[in-house]
């Protein structure tokens, strides 16, 4: 009996180890290349620009070695990674930007590899306060019929939106991205159009409550780790109990054949 039970646990611990090593290694992965990104965007925000392209290219080399070893990303997690990188590169190379939007498209990026890392709370939602103060502002000079102020601060919002677009199309659905999208090409588009009040202001507030919307998802989506390993946990004492049902069934059936074997005999 206890030799069976050993067994068992041995058996689920070898069926749940390959997960926990593969898991392990891909989250050491993903803390090089997390950290590699980080260190480039420091280094933008100190004009350090040729450690941050040495950086910029050792993160290109980690993750080319990284996805021939494991091919686990998706053709959209290896389009927008690469997009992201390809303009972070470019910003620390490029003379003619200026150094906030060196700083915009290496954040850009640096939130992309937080995004595909984790789980949980990614660095992107944090700038909901920012973003959503910038959108209150540029709502008031609708109502106020200020047009001038209204580009100015359509382009601020559209600005700091860029910067976390492709971390939100990483964690969001395209549906719901779509929705965002469609209301800044209105905006956008018609930013200089002599159109009412009435029109944008029903837009903004449409575009605020799908803003909100979007940031409130990633609050749902916020799950306790620890219950992936309950799940694993719950499922391999489930298979044990089945395996001892299964055994002690088999053992009652083996006896009662072998009693009848016996009284055949007699």
């Amino acid at each position: 009996m206890k030799i069976f039970r050993i067994i068992c646990i041995i058996c689920f611990i070898v069926m749940i180890n390959p997960i926990s090593i593969n898991a392990t290694s891909n989250e050491e992965n993903w803390d090089k290349l997390d950290q590699i990104s980080d260190q480039a965007l420091q280094m933008v925000k100190q004009e350090r620009y040729k450690d941050a392209k040495q950086l910029l290219t050792h993160f290109s080399n980690e993750f080319l070695r990284m996805n021939q070893r494991e091919q686990s990303f998706s053709m959209d997690d290896l389009r927008i990674i690469t997009m992201t990188h390809n303009s972070a590169f470019e910003a620390v190379n490029s003379t003619s930007l200026s150094f906030e939007e060196r700083i915009n498209l290496v954040t850009q990026f640096r939130l992309v590899i937080d995004a595909m890392r984790s789980e949980h709370q990614p660095m992107w939602t944090e700038m909901e306060d920012s973003i959503m103060t910038t959108f209150g502002q540029m709502k008031e000079t609708v109502e106020e019929g200020d047009t001038e102020n209204f580009n100015h601060q359509l382009t601020i919002f559209l600005s700091k939106y860029d910067m976390i677009h492709p971390s939100i199309t990483v964690d969001i659905t395209p549906e719901d991205v779509q929705k965002i999208d469609s209301h800044i090409a209105f905006l956008d588009t018609y930013r200089n159009e002599e159109l009412k009040s009435s029109t944008r202001i029903q837009q903004l507030e449409q575009m605020e409550m799908d803003l909100k919307n979007l940031f409130e998802r990633m609050k749902e989506d916020e799950a306790d780790p620890s219950l992936i390993w309950v799940m694993i946990s719950t499922g391999g004492a489930i298979i044990l109990t089945l395996i001892y049902v299964g055994w002690k069934k088999y053992k009652g059936d083996k006896q009662k054949r072998q009693k009848q074997r016996d009284y055949d005999q007699r």
